[in-house]
């Protein structure tokens, strides 16, 4: 596999398992009520959504230019309807728990997308660099 890719793993594993021990430190703080029982499995859903669309990503990286801004563009739009039908179906199915698993969601969606965002351009710059000199 990819060395980019695995140490994005690497990387992702710990930006989780640090996120994973605010969220235990915040279940201790804060009531039962405004956590949501679900949030152990939406660590799971945004590290898995993350490494599906960084393969992606980098896959498409190593191609031109506008290559990667299409595949760059689909990710986002297949990540934000998958985001949204996931919100929506859990919402309808458990009505009491809707708001705390929206604002867990809600937080770990800007979380993961900023941790993405700024992994794809640091694999991706030195790359457009090179392709740039040429």
């Amino acid at each position: 596999m990819n060395s980019a890719y695995i140490n994005y793993l690497r990387h992702l594993l710990i930006y989780s398992a640090i996120l994973g021990a605010i969220a235990i430190l915040l279940g201790f703080i804060f009531p039962k009520t405004y956590l949501s029982p679900a949030l152990p499995f939406l660590f799971v859903f945004f590290i898995a959504t993350s490494l599906l669309s960084f393969y992606y990503l980098l896959q498409s990286a190593t191609k031109r230019f506008i290559k990667f801004v299409n595949t760059f563009l689909l990710t986002i739009i297949i990540k934000l309807f998958l985001y949204a039908g996931v919100m929506i179906a859990y919402a309808f199915m458990n009505r009491r728990d809707a708001i705390p698993f929206m604002l867990g969601f809600f937080i770990l969606y800007l979380c993961y997308t900023i941790f993405e965002a700024v992994s794809i351009i640091k694999y991706t710059q030195p790359t457009w660099k090179d392709n740039k000199a040429q």
